[in-house]
């Protein structure tokens, strides 16, 4: 099975889609990579869901990639003596402190000393996704004294950002611990890092997974933002969250953001996803907005490497229509000779090292004359990578001789994945690339690829050899055997 679309999909799972017939189903219509969400559902549900992933891979023969969703620290007021709870009103004080006692319409507790920690006069505390905004007065290292800006109805354990200040809390709380550990226990291949403020947050979860799986960093908070370049150069792929972002940062900010990290991910060539409310009224109907169309084929406009599916298809009416939905959109979007317009008026030329030289006179060759695909041989996936950076018109074939990497490389924009056996000679891997362009149905007897290796073989980062090479193996004979 190949894919007609560069663009990945990702499909989280959920109450919706928890057995085998609506996890292939998903998968036949387009999803390549399942999140599982451990915000929600024990470790058994999300060790059953695992499973039916492998199974589903097994009996089709495709990689397909998992990504655990780990939660992140989650700020929450505390309880009101009216189980109903109290009306803010615009202009009133309300105090957040650290006393248990029930809250009224005057205080409530706050049980987070790091934020009083934190927090200056002149903040802002968003509460319940920011229907409700407060600002500080004055504060201590156990009260917040504010007034409202923006009203409306607070209640038990509601949510609280806070967007102005760079809190000294870890982005992994006790709960993700366990959850990282079940999940590089599982074997899934990413984990993506909610809560991220610094570059410190994604070092820490890396040590942790001790590199069983590889950390995708979620933007969310302004603070990331700001950081995102150095939070970048230790992460290894990037999640747009947009909804956190949306709360809190003024939401007409937020598209300009999305583009400049999607292309600081595809400079990086780091895989980056565009997350958050892209079909959500497909949770209830059976077709989207127009607008939320229009916002799919934003992002795959812009170059994303994947775009993310959340409620739609782990608790909505409609998952497989959702999925089948942004495969629709993918294809036409890039069908359209716009697409490669903006695609390559956005390319950034790296020439710093001779495997970015390598992958970018590969797209040269392959866009200049008749070649059918680019195939490279990847041992980590970062030759897959870089290949992907370029944003060839060709498809890419990227073969490893190990099922982690393929696995990883399903959320790599373009990339078709398929295990060849380990290569020790060039000639071979050249052989190798024409059974699997042939098989797949990339290209004929009579039509040719270009191929891009490391010798010697098997050794990470040695990118440095590129062939043309005809799909008839009885012309391979002229190939250097070394």
């Amino acid at each position: 099975m190949r894919r007609l679309r560069n663009v990945k999909i990702v499909a989280t799972l959920g109450p919706a889609s928890s057995d085998y017939k609506m996890i292939r189903a998903l998968f036949e219509a387009g999803a390549d990579v399942f999140r599982l969400n451990m915000s929600h559902g024990t470790h058994a549900e999300q060790a059953a869901r695992h499973a039916i992933i492998r199974q589903v891979e097994a009996d089709t023969g495709r990689p397909i990639a998992i990504l655990a969703d780990l939660q992140g620290p989650k700020l929450r007021v505390g309880v009101f003596a009216n189980p109903a709870g109290e009306e803010l009103v615009e202009g009133a004080d309300f105090r957040m402190d650290l006393s248990s006692t029930p809250g009224d319409a005057t205080r409530v507790q706050l049980p987070h000393p790091e934020i009083f920690a934190a927090l200056e006069p002149g903040a802002s505390l968003l509460v319940n996704d920011g229907k409700i905004r407060v600002r500080v007065k004055d504060c201590g290292r156990d009260y917040a004294n504010c007034v409202v800006e923006v009203g409306g109805m607070i209640s038990n354990r509601k949510g609280v950002n806070v967007p102005d200040v760079v809190l000294p809390l870890a982005a992994l709380s006790a709960k993700d611990r366990e959850d990282l550990e079940f999940a590089c226990e599982l074997g899934v291949d990413w984990l993506a890092l909610s809560f991220v403020q610094r570059p410190e947050d994604v070092i820490e979860a890396r040590q942790l997974a001790r590199g069983r799986a590889s950390i995708l960093s979620k933007i969310e908070k302004p603070a990331a933002v700001k950081a995102y370049d150095a939070i970048l150069r230790v992460s290894d792929g990037i999640m747009v969250a947009r909804g956190d972002l949306g709360v809190e940062l003024p939401v007409t900010s937020v598209p300009p953001i999305q583009k400049r990290l999607v292309r600081g991910a595809r400079a990086a060539a780091k895989p980056v996803i565009v997350a958050t409310q892209m079909l959500e009224s497909m949770i209830e109907a059976p077709v989207p907005t127009r607008a939320e169309v229009s916002d799919v084929a934003t992002a795959i406009y812009e170059g994303a490497d994947a775009i993310m599916l959340s409620a739609e298809s782990a608790a909505g009416k409609y998952p497989i229509e959702a999925v089948t939905t942004m495969n629709n959109v993918a294809l036409s979007v890039e069908k359209d000779p716009t697409y490669r317009q903006v695609i390559e008026a956005s390319r950034v030329v790296h020439r710093e090292t001779i495997a970015d030289g390598i992958v970018a006179a590969a797209r040269e060759i392959a866009e200049a004359t008749n070649i059918k695909a680019i195939v490279c041989f990847s041992l980590t996936g970062n030759t897959a990578a870089l290949v992907a950076r370029e944003r060839p018109r060709v498809p890419i074939i990227a073969l490893t001789p190990l099922m982690s990497s393929a696995r990883r490389m399903a959320l790599t924009w373009g990339a078709h994945c398929a295990i060849t056996e380990p290569q020790e000679r060039f000639k071979g891997a050249v052989l190798a690339a024409v059974h699997a362009a042939r098989v797949d149905g990339f290209a004929g007897v009579e039509d040719m690829i270009v191929v891009t290796a490391g010798v010697p073989f098997n050794v990470k980062g040695t990118t440095n050899i590129l062939r043309v090479a005809p799909c008839d193996e009885r012309l391979i004979s002229s190939v250097d055997p070394e």
